[in-house]
């Protein structure tokens, strides 16, 4: 079920974060009180596919999770892009696949603060690592707005 707003996410157990590209879908987990979040392998997907939703829904069962947060793209302005409709179109298929809550939250800069709280790395690692760590900062953001949110 897609939730306009966190104010009927769940306050107690894990949330997956997702920062979805067409290629990598980043992943991250909290722990049940919300105080950790844990980064996990990003989904690979080879060209073409397309079951970004079935995978992400098989891992939101395999973490037991009681909800997921998506990370929605927008221009600075809030303007929807190409990759917003496509976010969207995902999160659709995702709440077919689930009837775990599912929210967003806005992910601007969030790859940026990724890479910064990665520090120096290789390209290589920066590539297998930069999606998973943008879902973190992702679930964090989304953590901080569930602890405001009465």
């Amino acid at each position: 079920m897609i939730l306009p707003d966190f104010k009927g996410f769940p306050r107690d157990g894990r949330i997956l974060g997702v920062d979805w590209g067409l290629r990598r879908v980043g992943v991250a987990v909290s722990d049940a009180g919300h105080d950790f979040v844990f980064v996990r392998d990003a989904i690979v997907l080879p060209r073409g596919a397309n079951n970004h939703a079935g995978l992400v829904a098989q891992l939101a069962a395999q973490e037991n999770v009681a909800g997921i947060v998506v990370g929605l793209p927008l221009y600075p302005d809030g303007a929807e892009s190409d990759t917003t409709r496509q976010v969207r179109d995902f999160i659709s298929n995702l709440a077919t696949q689930t009837d775990l809550p599912i929210c967003t939250v806005e992910e601007n800069l969030t790859s940026a603060a990724a890479q910064e709280s990665m520090g120096r790395v290789r390209v290589r690692e920066l590539k297998e690592r930069l999606d998973s760590e943008s879902a973190r900062v992702i679930l964090e953001n989304a953590i901080a707005i569930i602890n405001r949110t009465v």
